[in-house]
């Protein structure tokens, strides 16, 4: 793998891009882990988000009740959003990794497998060194973007321009296409202070600048605020850099041979290998473990097998913090004839929390779509706000968001820099909501009754 490449170049201007979840940068709880209404990017939600506090700051002192957290609600109502917030309060660096419970079933690898490796990519080991870096707030940011090689739909990054300062200098850089990929996803953007590494190229965003002016103006925080670095934009540091368990496991797997592209299961002797190393490593302060968060959705789509095996699992020294989710009451424990309040083991549950999301009032949707409207850079007008408001609580808070980025391409098509009504009117005509879609096939069913009879 060829090193970044790292060039002292002329300066040139601004671009961003976001990634999902990118404005979430917390649980936005005040100092008594109280809920702010808005705050983070997150919006209402005040007792789910206070149980996910409350649990965060039992991980920081070393203790967790039973294995984690368990969210309960309907559809959309944030609980994805709260488990991202509580990996953000535990650290930038911490790992946060989504999987839906239905994946079990769709994978070569067998379910614990599968299990495992998600366990361990959720813990990170925290790497303590000395290194060249650059380092300052960026002002700005110009990412080179041309079509993926096996699919011209979507892009990728070639490289980067950008101009880091601080208080005594500033520079400006060009970067390879490894930590131009990374600017992207780390949704750096003008005003945030990030660091790269000289050698590796690794990149790390250590806060928003002081001097930067938020346009919230209060209202929404945005997470970390820190100060413009001293000194020279490049210079030599103690700085850390995170890993996951999993990553060290895949680079012992490797060695000495070249990984194809596809899954493959991890010895219980690497395993073992690796976890010593990591034992060394802690114990001689070059390292410490960091808890992560697995984040579990549709739970009850987890099997009776997959149950028992995270109990076990969970009950482990190298574990995370584990968040389940899911929107069902009581249903059938898959495997099983019987069944158990949210799909789930009475064993299993004894050993979770349950904080339960509600549906929100529609002036808390009015606000989630205008924050992400504002992270996604789409001007509504007032009143496309409203109308989009009224489709959020008619309809669901998911189809009315789902809208903004097709109406936004609506609007740039006419000319127009601002969403307006009619934009969002035309992306409804040919994007249905499910009750639409409900609808539209059982009137159409209803001409054909042989049709409707054998579909029935």
């Amino acid at each position: 793998m060829s090193r970044p490449v790292i060039k002292e170049v002329e300066e040139r201007g601004p671009e961003r891009r976001l990634g999902l979840h990118g404005h979430i940068t917390g649980l936005g709880l005040d100092e008594k882990l109280k809920a702010i209404h808005v705050a983070d990017g997150l919006v209402g939600q005040e007792e789910a988000r206070e149980a996910a506090g409350i649990m965060v700051e039992l991980v920081k002192r070393g203790k967790r009740p039973g294995h984690g957290l368990l969210l309960v609600g309907p559809p959309g109502t944030g609980k994805t959003a709260i488990a991202v917030g509580m990996a953000r309060e535990l650290g930038r660096d911490v790992p946060f990794v989504s999987i839906s419970g239905s994946e079990i079933y769709g994978s070569t690898l067998k379910k614990t497998e599968l299990l495992t490796q998600a366990i361990r990519r959720a813990v990170g080991l925290r790497l303590y060194e000395e290194k060249e870096v650059y380092e300052g707030e960026v002002v700005n940011i110009e990412i080179e973007k041309a079509s993926h090689p096996y699919n011209p739909y979507v892009q990728v990054a070639l490289g980067a321009f950008l101009t880091l300062r601080t208080k005594q200098e500033e520079k400006s850089l060009e970067v390879g296409e490894r930590v131009a990929n990374q600017l992207l996803r780390l949704n750096v953007r003008p005003g945030d202070v990030i660091e790269i590494e000289a050698e590796t190229g690794h990149v790390k965003k250590l806060g928003r600048s002081k001097q930067v002016e938020s346009k919230w103006k209060g209202e929404y925080r945005i997470g970390k605020i820190v100060e413009v670095p001293s000194g020279p934009v490049k210079k030599v540091k103690k700085t850390t850099h995170t890993v996951t368990l999993h990553d060290v496991d895949m680079a012992n797997i490797r060695a000495g041979r070249i990984m194809l592209f596809r899954e493959e299961e991890i010895t219980s002797e690497i395993r073992a290998k690796v976890d010593e190393q990591v034992d060394e490593a802690v114990k001689s302060k070059k390292a410490e473990l960091v808890p992560g968060v697995l984040f579990i959705d549709e739970a009850h789509m987890l099997d009776i097998e997959a149950f028992s095996f995270l109990n076990r699992a969970l009950e482990q020294e190298y574990a995370p913090l584990v968040v389940l989710a899911t929107n069902r009451a009581v249903t059938k424990i898959r495997g099983t004839d019987f069944k158990s309040p949210h799909g789930i083991p009475i064993d299993m549950l004894d050993r979770l929390l349950i904080a339960k999301t509600k549906i929100p009032p529609p002036e808390d949707v009015r606000k989630i779509l205008e924050i992400k409207a504002l992270a996604d850079g789409i001007e509504l007008s007032p009143e496309t706000l409203d109308m989009l408001t009224d489709i959020g609580v008619k309809r669901t808070l998911r189809y009315a968001a789902q809208l903004l980025q097709p109406a936004k391409v609506v609007a740039e098509i006419s000319g127009s820099n601002v969403v307006r009504p009619e934009h969002v009117e035309r992306v409804m005509r040919v994007y249905l909501d499910f009750r639409d879609s409900i609808s539209y096939l059982n009137e159409e069913l209803k001409k054909d009754p042989l049709l409707s009879e054998f579909l029935q």
